[in-house]
């Protein structure tokens, strides 16, 4: 089958086009002929093994994807041969086809498409497991959410505004606040690229409290980590959540006198780690998100639609943080 291969560690140019062996599904597991595969942030990382997850090579990157059953392994019920479905599957996803776990797939609705069913797993299942499981989240919070103009960002903002929350998105463009104010955000602060110097991290955080009509955000959602993270612990309130999920801008380092004196929470946002210990759990908050999505609250946001052979060129964009909304490869 065709791939897209990483045959030796490094950034999207060392990526390829190949052929690896076609897959067949053992027991418990889907073959699924591959439609659509979102990019997601850990793909520009498992390519250069610094991911939680180190495949043997050759192998192919891609973590979510949408596509339709083309075989059922041993013990499978639910589902039949030509079903829309949607799956995460770690890694595997750029490809003609990939192997999904049956326990971990769920059906697409005909109104939904391929590119907006591999958009919805991995951003919004980390988000309603974010602010829900972690975060407490009730009617009435504060919550900010730094790089909300990305895929999880964005999933973010618009679950947050569907649990009720005050939103203020963090971003660093005009573009991307844009983007977040069409996801419902209430207010937005734009913020400079790091790194920042003592002045100017105090300086973030003033903007921070500023946007906020609390004393102190109930949630801060930090899916960007970095110099970015102080100041967002700067402007929590009293008892609140600071939601560790995500390190793109380089991982933080907090002073923790800051958490004593706010009596605030660090959580970790582990979703691939808590669907895995919990899958009852986990199926239950994903078909929260069907609802949710069904009633029109959340609409997994693809921004770009990228042809099999420009596959790289998305990794590329989504690792240098370029990427507003969710980017997506069309295969089948």
């Amino acid at each position: 089958m065709k791939a897209l291969i990483s045959r030796e560690t490094g950034g999207p140019e060392t990526l390829e086009f190949g052929e690896l062996p076609d897959r067949e599904p053992g027991k418990g597991e889907i073959l699924i002929d591959v439609k659509a595969c979102s990019i997601n942030f850990p793909d520009t990382l498992i390519i250069e093994d610094k991911y939680q997850v180190k495949p043997p090579r050759p192998f192919a990157p891609g973590s979510e994807v949408a596509g339709t059953v083309a075989k059922l392994g041993e013990g499978v019920e639910g589902f039949s041969v030509g079903d829309r479905i949607i799956t995460g599957t770690g890694f595997g996803g750029l490809a003609e086809q990939a192997i999904g776990r049956a326990a971990n797939c769920y059906h697409l609705p005909e109104k939904f498409s391929f590119a907006q069913g591999a958009s919805l797993l991995m951003t919004y299942g980390t988000s309603i497991h974010a602010l829900k499981d972690r975060g407490r989240i009730a009617e009435g919070d504060e919550v900010l959410v730094l790089g909300a103009a990305g895929g999880v960002g964005i999933s973010g903002v618009e679950l947050a505004k569907a649990y009720g929350a005050r939103v203020v998105a963090g971003v660093s463009s005009e573009e991307k606040a844009q983007m977040a104010r069409d996801a419902g955000a209430d207010a937005v602060v734009i913020y400079d690229r790091a790194p920042f110097d003592k002045d100017a991290s105090k300086a973030l955080a003033n903007k921070f409290k500023e946007a906020c009509e609390k004393d102190g955000y109930d949630i801060v959602y930090d899916i960007v980590g970095g110099d970015y993270s102080e100041p967002a612990v700067r402007a929590i309130g009293w008892e609140g959540r600071f939601l560790v999920t995500g390190f793109p801008a380089g991982i933080a380092k907090l002073p923790l006198n800051l958490t004593l004196l706010k009596s605030c929470d660090v959580c970790g946002v582990f979703w691939g780690a808590f669907a895995a210990r919990f899958p009852d759990k986990n199926r239950a908050n994903i078909a929260e998100l069907f609802d949710l999505w069904e009633a029109g609250k959340i609409a997994p946001p693809v921004s770009e639609t990228y042809a099999f052979e420009n596959a790289a060129e998305a990794i590329r964009k989504v690792g240098a943080r370029e990427a507003v909304g969710k980017l997506v490869v069309e295969i089948g």
